[in-house]
């Protein structure tokens, strides 16, 4: 894709304008009528067309490998890569992170596709806002420019977050554009501040009319953003330029979350968030929580621009090392589960959960498959078992390191792709009960099976006081000869199991982008740095209460979006398949596998997760704060905001503009992620600007840029 097309005159909007909700009843056709041309969006009908487009358009961000999911979440101290490294060089910052990129495969991200798309959008929000005037009814003006100004200042968020800055183009270009100035940081964040101030100002309160509830863009969504974009003004990254403005914008940003607070509300369970998600636009995408999303529904599969389903970038790679989770031995589960294996999370992320007392770590992670097909397995000793459709054929036990009861068990060969020599047996019947049939319920207590029953693939998190988490699964060699792995515990948050195809690639399910949890810790990390930490500890809190485990909760239960795979006619067609379902998602955890000392219980937590202070945090958390060096107090409160920030937010497009606007990513990344080896902080903290970009510059006598015209372009290292 070209930058320079997007800036063209004749600028036609071939985004999905099909049914990319379906929470309107107002659809727009798929195919754009040829008679159409640029003047349609020169009237009242087709600059409400066009505004429409602009949900189409965020799709972009969130569906495609190589846009916005790895720029936005590898490189930090969440994510490693399994053995798939098509998108190595986002996590360790090695050569090929470059003006020009060096590509792996077609799965590649590159510099340049997020810096030319997002122009994309912002071309077709300067002329909504050029031409609004042509709608004459006052109401569906405002609206459609208040989407407009939204779309302009999260897509200039995003380019300023990434580069640092950018182009400031707000008007639609006359011709093609080949002459800009360099603007300043500060120029670019008072862009993004003036676009998001302009929408908040425009949108009519909480009114989701536009496109319905869930989707719609609200005056909370701007000023969600529009605490974020205040925030990133006055944090570290921008200290060059911020002392005079940055007390100024904490306080503005602090009362632009206060708005989108008041007008909005958490779900009040994690589960009732991303968990019970069971078909398309069901009511879990309803929720008041949701500030912006990429939206979909159950026709995207057949429509033009449908998205892939990115739930199965987060999923380990099952078809490599568990031939009982998959029918015939075919890359996928039933429907909703294929298994790019991408994200591997790291220790920290799995170690910043308290196992006992937060709800989140089993409810967000899968941890237990069942057989989709009866398998008969011989261990490497010679014995036999035959594993029944609907037995637990696959574990994940998060354990604490000074936790030795499982180290008596073999959990895998490394460097196999089966684990034939793993021999873990559930003695005790710590896994919940899971005969078909008796599957548990969200609200009863943990019926433990109390039945010894030997586990076909299995992973720990330690073993003999030492993470073993990233050695499970077949390794191959990565493109720098680093070693992948692709077994462990997947997120589950972004699970589509619609999908009407066996394993399926593309999505039916909304993305979520932004959410009031996130309105929260920005509120919390704000009023910290205006040195408010017992108000800050009242907005962390309020995160926590809401992920613990609540009274009369049942901790065994679990179900993620894959529950949907119930009404996809792939598997309603054919009884086989719904047996084989029913085999592959068991709905239960490890919860007690991994707390093998508690009873069952259904006591609320919500007091451990809210007793603690600013000298003595969490356990998980003081144990990070020793990693770090942590020891002040704006360092340690800083700290434990982001640790939080990860126990909530991962896998949400959020982490890597986090840690690098707080200049967090050589302390963090580098100690909590050995997969960051390259990381300069001379010049990682911003994305080199595209070269294909700056190649295009002209100078306005019509010559090529000097080469001192274009090093004045490129960010510093490049």
């Amino acid at each position: 894709m070209n930058f320079f097309k997007y800036l063209a005159v004749g600028l036609v909007a071939s985004t999905a304008v099909a049914g990319f909700t379906a929470c309107s009843d107002d659809f727009l056709d798929e195919t754009l009528p040829a008679q159409y041309d640029t003047s349609y969006f020169q009237t009242a009908e087709g600059i409400q067309a066009l505004t429409k487009t602009l949900y189409g358009h965020i799709r972009w961000w969130a569906g495609y490998e190589g846009n916005g999911d790895v720029q936005t979440m590898l490189g930090t101290d969440e994510f490693g890569i399994g053995t798939d490294a098509c998108n190595e060089m986002w996590l360790t910052y090695d050569v090929r992170m470059a003006p020009v990129f060096s590509k792996v495969n077609n799965n590649t991200g590159t510099n340049n596709s997020i810096w030319d798309e997002l122009y994309y959008g912002i071309a077709s929000a300067n002329t909504i806002i050029a031409s609004a005037d042509l709608v004459e009814d006052e109401a569906i003006r405002k609206a459609c420019l208040a989407q407009a100004y939204f779309l302009r200042g999260f897509n200039y968020y995003q380019l300023t977050a990434q580069y640092g800055r950018c182009v400031l183009q707000t008007e639609p270009a006359a011709g093609v554009i080949r002459t800009f100035d360099v603007k300043t940081p500060k120029e670019c964040w008072e862009q993004v501040i003036s676009d998001f101030q302009t929408a908040y100002d425009l949108f009519n309160g909480e009114d989701q009319s536009f496109m319905g509830p869930g989707v719609t863009w609200t005056k909370a969504s701007a000023a969600h953003f529009l605490a974020k974009a205040y925030l990133f003004a006055a944090s570290e990254r921008n200290s060059s330029w911020n002392a005079d403005v940055k007390n100024d914008y904490l306080k503005k940003g602090l009362e632009a979350a206060n708005y989108a607070i008041s007008a909005r509300s958490l779900e009040p369970n994690v589960t009732d968030l991303y968990g019970a998600w069971t078909k398309p636009d069901c009511d879990i995408e309803k929720s008041n929580e949701l500030l912006m999303v990429a939206p979909q529904s159950a026709d995207f599969p057949s429509a033009r621009t449908n998205i892939r389903n990115f739930g199965a970038h987060f999923n380990p790679q099952f078809s490599n090392w568990a031939a009982t989770t998959i029918l015939k031995k075919m890359r996928g589960c039933i429907t909703g589960g294929k298994d790019f294996q991408r994200y591997r999370p790291t220790e920290y992320l799995y170690s910043a959960y308290d196992i006992k007392n937060d709800a989140r770590l089993f409810k967000g992670f899968r941890t237990v498959y069942g057989a989709a097909e009866a398998y008969e397995h011989e261990y490497a000793d010679g014995t036999k078992h035959t594993f029944e459709v609907g037995d637990p054929a696959v574990v994940f036990i998060f354990n604490k390191k000074d936790d030795h009861k499982y180290d008596k068990f073999n959990f895998g060969a490394v460097e196999k792709a089966m684990q034939t020599d793993a021999n873990f047996v559930d003695e005790e019947g710590r896994l919940p009960v899971w005969t078909p049939g008796q599957r548990p319920t969200r609200e009863e207590n943990t019926r433990l099976s109390g039945v010894s029953t030997p586990i076909l693939d299995s992973w720990i998190m330690y073993k003999n006081g030492q993470f073993v988490g990233h050695t499970f699964g077949a390794t191959l060699d990565a493109a720098y000869g680093a070693k992948g792995n692709n077994m462990w515990a997947g997120i589950n948050k972004h699970a589509c199991g619609y999908l009407n195809a066996f394993a399926g690639d593309n999505g039916s399910r909304d993305v979520i982008l932004a959410r009031l949890a996130e309105t929260y810790l920005i509120r919390a990390e704000i009023k910290v740095r205006l040195n408010d930490y017992a108000g800050a500890k009242e907005d962390i809190n309020a995160v926590r209460r809401r992920a613990a485990w609540h009274a009369g909760e049942n901790r065994g239960y679990y179900i993620d979006g894959n529950e949907a795979a119930k009404v996809s006619s792939y598997v309603t067609n054919d009884p086989k398949n719904v047996a084989a379902n029913e085999g592959w998602n068991l709905g239960i955890n490890t919860y007690y596998l991994s707390n093998h000392d508690l009873a069952p219980t259904t006591a609320s937590t919500e007091n451990e997760m809210t007793n603690w202070d600013w000298n003595n945090l969490p356990a998980e958390d003081e144990a990070i704060m020793t990693k770090l060096g942590a020891s002040s107090q704006y360092d340690r409160a800083l700290h434990f905001i982001l640790n939080e920030h990860s126990r909530e937010l991962c896998g949400e497009f959020v982490r890597w503009e986090t840690l690098s606007r707080t200049m967090q990513i050589e302390n963090r990344a580098k100690k909590l992620n050995p997969d960051v080896v390259s990381f300069d902080a001379k010049k990682h903290y911003l994305r080199p600007i595209p070269q294909t970009f700056i190649d295009g510059l002209l100078q306005p006598s019509g010559e090529n840029l000097t080469e001192e015209q274009q090093a004045a372009w490129q960010n510093p290292g490049y």
